[in-house]
């Protein structure tokens, strides 16, 4: 889902600041077969301890997610630093222009860039 507030013309894109609010968001962070074995590896783990230790079944049961802390950041959160920034899920990777959620600026600092440039280009409700 694409909150339509926040749709970008398509010269445009989301540009992370690594403010990590998006990693404080309560929520499933989806992970496939590939992603765990990329992750485990990343971390020097072998992949059933991983399981063991990082992963659960989604909410929709489904799949598997990364499991969170007790105040929902995502496990893998340092601070403002992913620990697993390098391998991320691509569901952290596509995240705000790819997928958000509404009301999702009031707590992202991603600013619109040009892609042409690294230049910041006005939002269009500016």
């Amino acid at each position: 889902m694409l909150d339509p507030t926040t749709i970008l013309p398509k010269s445009q894109r989301w540009q992370c600041q690594r403010c990590g609010n998006c990693c404080k968001w309560p929520g499933d962070v989806r992970v496939t077969d590939a992603e765990v074995r990329e992750i485990a590896a990343f971390v020097g783990m072998d992949e059933d301890k991983f399981l063991e230790k990082y992963v659960r079944l989604r909410t929709d049961r489904k799949g598997l997610s990364l499991i969170e802390k007790d105040n929902h950041e995502c496990i893998f959160l340092d601070g403002n630093n992913c620990l697993i920034n390098e391998v991320k899920p691509n569901q952290c990777r596509g995240f705000p222009n790819k997928w958000n959620f509404l009301g999702w600026r009031d707590h992202c600092e991603a600013v619109a860039m040009s892609n042409e440039s690294n230049e910041k280009a006005p939002h269009p409700s500016d």
